[in-house]
């Protein structure tokens, strides 16, 4: 359960690459909006040996500190009602970062995590050389000391503040290429399918199989776990759907990833990942303030 539970996550954490904005008609982001992006994930696997199901959900909020030519300033935090153990431990949270006009996240309170990290590793009891390295406790988790990390999970909560439109090229860094979006039929929204890329799919197995067994105390090397899935068949299709509302602004984005995979010397199975993240406003606009 450990390890199907980390590849989904693994498959999951996986950032989108920003589309090309569009000019707006109506809905511009504005200074002191802030809203809740909740994230719901769930994963069904089926095999010869039978079948295994999980779901999760977590969420930040979002808020706009400022808006301006060189992009927005977001801050990203916990939710108001995160649990106490939660908060501790997050100290990654509140971050600041510029969402450039191209979609690039860049850290803006870099020096204020640094100092957080610290008391966290000192209350944690937690030695330097403990960082980067795979535990398991109640969960699976990595002991992350970098405080560029946080780029990445803001990253897979990332809907994004562009106009959506017919034909926009999109890319997943799961699947093989990019491909037009286009209307989603009966509704405000588009859709895009992908092929999954399988060589990018086994790279995420081999980075799964060697945190288990970092877990396990019993190391592999890189190369060991990729040569363990170089002989997987591995085929599927990622289905993306954006809604959206009459601007084009996306309200939530759906990601579906089948995947079959078929080992050299063993029985197949099958995987279906969804990955939901819907944004729910908290609080309106302020003035705006440039940046």
């Amino acid at each position: 359960m450990v390890q199907s539970a980390m590849l989904f996550a693994l498959l999951l954490l996986a950032p989108a690459p920003p589309i090309q904005a569009a000019q707006a008609a109506q809905g511009d982001p504005r200074v002191g909006e802030t809203f809740q992006i909740v994230r719901t994930s769930e994963s069904a696997r089926q095999s010869a040996v039978g079948s295994a199901s999980s779901r999760d959900s977590d969420a930040l909020v979002e808020r706009i500190v400022a808006v301006g030519g060189t992009g927005l300033e977001l801050e990203y935090d916990l939710p108001a009602n995160a649990r106490a153990g939660d908060r501790a431990s997050a100290w990654q949270f509140p971050a600041r970062v510029l969402r450039s006009r191209a979609g690039r996240l860049e850290l803006r309170n870099g020096a204020e995590l640094k100092t957080r990290l610290d008391d966290w590793l000192k209350t944690a009891n937690l030695p330097r050389t403990a960082c980067g390295h795979w535990i398991f406790t109640w969960n699976a988790f990595r002991i992350e000391c970098d405080p560029q990390s946080v780029i990445k999970t803001i990253a897979a909560f990332d809907l994004g503040h562009d106009v959506l439109a017919e034909g926009q090229s999109y890319r997943d860094p799961q699947a093989r290429g990019a491909a037009p979006l286009k209307p989603k039929p009966g509704g405000n929204g588009f859709v895009v399918e992908l092929a999954v890329d399988p060589d990018a799919v086994r790279r995420e197995r081999a980075e799964n199989d060697m945190a288990v067994a970092e877990i396990s105390r019993q190391p592999i090397t890189r190369a060991d776990a990729l040569r363990k899935h170089a002989g997987e068949a591995i085929s599927g299709t990622i289905t993306i759907t954006f809604d959206t509302n009459a601007a084009g602004y996306a309200l939530r984005r759906t990601k579906v990833t089948t995947l079959t995979i078929k080992p050299a010397d063993g029985a197949g199975e099958t995987v279906r990942l969804t990955e939901t993240l819907e944004r729910r406003a908290v609080r309106r606009a302020a003035d705006p303030t440039s940046i």
